[in-house]
């Protein structure tokens, strides 16, 4: 099968576009990564009408990124909290590698402009890709991807990708 036949609408990207392309959910997302977890708070720090992000909670809550949560500080009124799910948490290396990629490319800073770090040690994390076998790609070019293929038996020592089109690396 080549990449052309591939349905798009059945497309892992498109999927998971359709639940976090939008940049107010990004930014939602963003919020709660950071601790940031109710609604008034949510607002008032990314600036959307309050009508919108009503709707974006809806959405990724619907979508399983997010659950909606009663809280009572201090035997208060209730009031609501949204918290990451499973689904939610594992959006945390897309949201990492935004911000590095915004960091390096749009915000004209010789420096990140937020730091993560790693709780235990305390040391710059990063975000990397690595294959199975445990080897760092730092050249998005050492990639390729094989539509509809189940993962093929470990081999060891490097393997040659196969022959692809030339502009199949951009």
């Amino acid at each position: 099968m080549r990449w052309r036949d591939v349905d798009h609408e059945a497309c892992a990207v498109t999927l998971a576009a359709e639940v976090i392309g939008d940049r107010w959910s990004v930014l939602v997302l963003r919020e709660v990564l950071n601790g940031v977890r109710r609604f008034d708070d949510i607002q008032g720090h990314i600036g959307v009408s309050r009508s919108v992000l009503a709707q974006r909670l809806r959405d990724l809550i619907a979508a399983g990124v997010l659950e909606k949560r009663e809280i009572r500080p201090d035997g208060d009124r209730a009031r609501h909290e949204y918290r990451l799910t499973a689904m939610g948490r594992d959006l945390q290396p897309v949201m990492h590698a935004l911000m590095d990629f915004g960091d390096r490319w749009l915000t004209g800073r010789d420096e990140p402009t937020v730091v993560v770090r790693h709780r235990g040690c305390a040391a710059q994390v990063h975000v990397t890709s690595v294959c199975d076998a445990g080897h760092v790609i730092d050249d998005p070019r050492e990639l390729y991807g094989e539509v509809g293929a189940a993962p093929p038996p470990a081999v060891p020592g490097p393997t040659a990708a196969p022959d692809l089109p030339a502009d199949a690396s951009r």
